[in-house]
C-alpha cells in the first residue's frame, strides 16, 4: 500500500512516512549536539496535542486521578513535610518586575489545588479551555491516556523527525526565520521573559491547539505553546554511544547514530521533553526549534508540559476515539 493510500486508524492522525535524517543542532545549547544521522520507521501522530477535552473524555470513561491529584506517598518522600505532600502541581507565575533569571524559582512556585482542572491555581478552571492543551500531567498520567486510546507516546527521534516536517536541518519548524515577514508561527514568549509578555502572537498563556500554521507534514504546534512527552530517557546526546548498548534501539528507529536515551545516574528519572513552550524567549530560552530538549522529571507535573501520541505500523486497532 502507498503512503498516500494509508488509512488512519483514529481521527485527526497524520501518517509519518519515515526516512534518514539529521539529528540534534551544534549552534545552540550543549545538550542538543552533536548532529547525528537518525533513521526512523513510519508511524501515524496526533495532528494535535491532547486538548483538555480529550483528557476530560479519558478521565469520565475511566476515572482515572491524576498525579496532582492525589497526596505525595510519604514512602517515596520520607524527608518531605507534611504541607509539601498535599495534591499540587508547579505553576508559573509571573514576577511583578526584574527578577535574576539565573533562578528560575523567580517564576515557578509549588501550588497546592493546581492540577489538569485547575491549570493557573485552584480557583481556575478549564470550562473556556477545552480545545487548550492538557497540562499538569506527569508521565504515568500520559501512559495511562495513551494506553487507553490504543497509543503510544513518540521517542524523541520520531519526535523531532515529524516536527523537522521534511525541512531537514532548518533551524525551526518552519524554515529558518524566527518570523517570516512578520508573521508569528507559533505560541511564545514576546517581550522581556519572564516579566513583561508583549502578546504579539495574541495569547499569555497556552492558545487553542491549531491556532499557527500546521508544519510540512500537517501536524500543529510542533514548537512552541507546550513542551510534549516522548518515550526516552534523558541523556545528552554526546554520551550516548559511550553509555548506551548499540542493541538498545528505539522503537521506531534505527541504529544509523546510537539514538536510544537510556538513564543515567540521576535521583529523579527524567525523560525527554520537545517543542518549547509559551514561556521560551529569545531572551531566556531558545527551545522552540525542532532539535531542542529538556529534561522533564517523571514525578513532576507542570503547568507548560503536555503531551501528544502516535500509533505504528500494525497497531492501533484497539482503543477508545477521543
Amino acid at each position: 500500500m502507498s503512503d498516500h493510500a494509508k488509512v488512519a486508524p483514529y481521527p485527526a492522525m497524520v501518517w509519518i512516512a519515515g526516512g534518514p535524517f539529521m539529528m540534534g543542532s551544534e549552534n545552540h545549547y550543549p545538550e542538543e549536539a552533536p548532529v547525528h544521522r537518525v533513521r526512523v520507521d513510519g508511524f501515524w501522530m496526533d495532528q494535535y496535542t491532547v486538548t483538555n477535552r480529550n483528557f476530560a473524555n479519558f478521565v469520565k470513561e475511566t476515572g482515572y486521578v491524576t498525579l496532582a491529584e492525589r497526596p505525595a506517598d510519604p514512602d517515596t518522600y520520607p524527608g518531605a513535610e507534611p504541607k509539601m505532600r498535599v495534591p499540587s502541581s508547579t505553576m508559573f507565575r509571573k514576577p511583578s518586575g526584574p527578577v535574576d533569571i539565573r533562578n528560575h524559582y523567580n517564576w515557578w512556585v509549588y501550588a497546592p489545588g493546581t492540577n489538569w482542572r485547575h491549570p493557573r491555581g485552584p480557583s481556575s478552571s478549564i470550562r473556556k479551555l477545552m480545545d487548550h492543551p492538557v497540562v499538569h500531567v506527569a508521565w504515568e498520567d500520559v501512559e495511562a491516556y495513551a494506553k487507553w486510546v490504543g497509543k503510544e507516546l513518540p521517542t524523541e527521534a520520531e519526535w523531532e523527525f515529524a516536527a523537522r516536517g521534511g525541512l531537514d536541518g532548518a533551524e525551526f519548524v518552519w524554515g529558518n526565520e524566527l518570523t517570516p515577514g512578520g508573521r508569528h508561527m507559533a505560541n511564545i514568549w514576546q517581550g522581556e521573559f519572564p516579566f513583561h509578555n508583549t502578546r504579539e502572537d495574541g495569547f499569555e498563556y497556552t492558545a487553542p491547539v491549531g491556532s499557527f500554521p500546521a508544519n510540512g507534514y500537517g501536524l500543529y504546534d510542533m514548537a512552541g505553546n507546550v513542551w510534549q512527552w516522548t518515550a526516552d530517557w534523558y541523556q545528552e546526546h554526546g554520551k550516548i554511544d559511550r553509555h548506551c548498548c548499540t542493541a538498545a534501539i528505539p522503537r521506531g528507529a534505527t541504529r544509523e547514530a546510537s539514538d536510544n536515551l537510556h538513564q543515567l545516574d540521576m535521583t529523579i528519572p527524567r525523560k525527554v521533553t520537545k517543542g518549547g513552550s509559551h514561556l521560551c524567549a529569545p531572551n531566556y530560552c531558545r527551545r522552540y526549534r525542532p532539535a531542542a530538549r529538556m529534561a522533564q522529571p517523571i514525578d513532576t507535573s507542570i503547568s507548560h508540559v503536555g503531551f501528544r501520541c502516535v500509533v505504528r505500523e500494525g497497531k492501533g486497532s484497539m482503543g477508545n476515539r477521543v
